[in-house]
């Protein structure tokens, strides 16, 4: 009897379905940036007020929601309750986020958790490209995730992000944990870095010397060396150019030289820009006038 008050208040919130929706909502406001866009605009927006909709059509009462509610707090009292969560393939995604998403802690009732909604918040996180979700009577609820892996900085307009190799941003955020990654630069380049990347890792003394991978117009790319040189590549012939400024370097230390720019558009040319001289020293050309004089 002790129980009956709390069971119609959770009744009385089950039988107001569409707003059900609205505690994920909010959720998905607050956890914006560290979310998939994709997923805060479908859900956020439209699928959520579709499903809320959908709900109160299919169960205007909320009779099914208040006899669920009250079928989970039978079972607790019988000892369905969860036990313990197993997380696994947890690398990067924050895990007080994956916490929220899973909403469920000791002690709750097992047949309260749904796996499918959990499922569906775990995979709104942007570092998490597949999550698995398993609800045992035993009680137990084991998570498997699939994340995204860190594979280079983008940087645009000034702000860097990670990326994974499929150009998803995973993290704008404390993005110095990740250590040293290959760094691309400019509008496009996160969606072409993989290609360019992968043949950069096969020459090792130009990836050694390259500082970023600069995309230009979104058609070509430029590489800009640590010591300040930019190399011109011409477009769509990245792969023969950089084995002709591989074998270049091997026979003239091209990439050690005090370069403004290498220019390699032109299968038939290439063209070095050199920096600009020292200026003429005015007093000393009053010095050799005077001492003409």
């Amino acid at each position: 009897m002790a129980h009956e008050p709390a069971r119609r208040a959770r009744g009385a919130v089950g039988s107001r379905s569409p707003n059900r929706p609205s505690a994920l909502r909010l959720w998905l406001r607050r956890r914006r940036n560290l979310l998939k866009p994709a997923a805060v605009t479908l859900l956020g927006l439209g699928a959520l007020g579709a499903t809320g909709v959908a709900l109160v059509a299919a169960d205007p009462a909320g009779r099914v929601a208040a006899i669920w509610d009250r079928a989970a707090d039978f079972g607790a009292g019988a000892g369905l309750v969860v036990q313990e969560v197993i997380l696994e393939g947890h690398r990067n995604a924050p895990i007080g986020l994956v916490r929220e998403a899973l909403a469920v802690h000791r002690g709750d009732p097992i047949l309260g958790f749904d796996p499918h909604a959990a499922r569906e918040r775990l995979e709104m996180i942007a570092w998490i490209e597949r999550a698995h979700v398993e609800r045992h009577l035993s009680g137990t609820i084991r998570v498997r995730l699939e994340e995204r892996r860190p594979f280079a900085f983008w940087q645009r307009d000034g702000r860097i992000s990670v990326i994974d190799r499929e150009g998803k941003v995973v993290a704008t955020e404390n993005i110095g944990q990740f250590g040293r990654l290959p760094l691309v630069v400019g509008a496009g380049a996160e969606r072409v870095a993989a290609a360019m990347i992968d043949l950069m890792g096969a020459m090792p003394e130009l990836m050694d010397r390259t500082h970023a991978l600069v995309r230009i117009s979104e058609r070509r790319w430029n590489l800009r060396l640590r010591n300040g040189t930019d190399v011109l590549l011409p477009e769509g012939q990245e792969a023969p150019a950089l084995v002709r400024l591989a074998e270049l370097h091997q026979r003239q230390n091209l990439l050690d030289r005090p370069l403004v720019a290498i220019d390699l558009r032109l299968p038939d040319r290439l063209v070095l820009r050199l920096p600009p001289g020292p200026a003429p020293d005015p007093n000393a050309v009053q010095r050799t006038r005077s001492g003409r004089g």
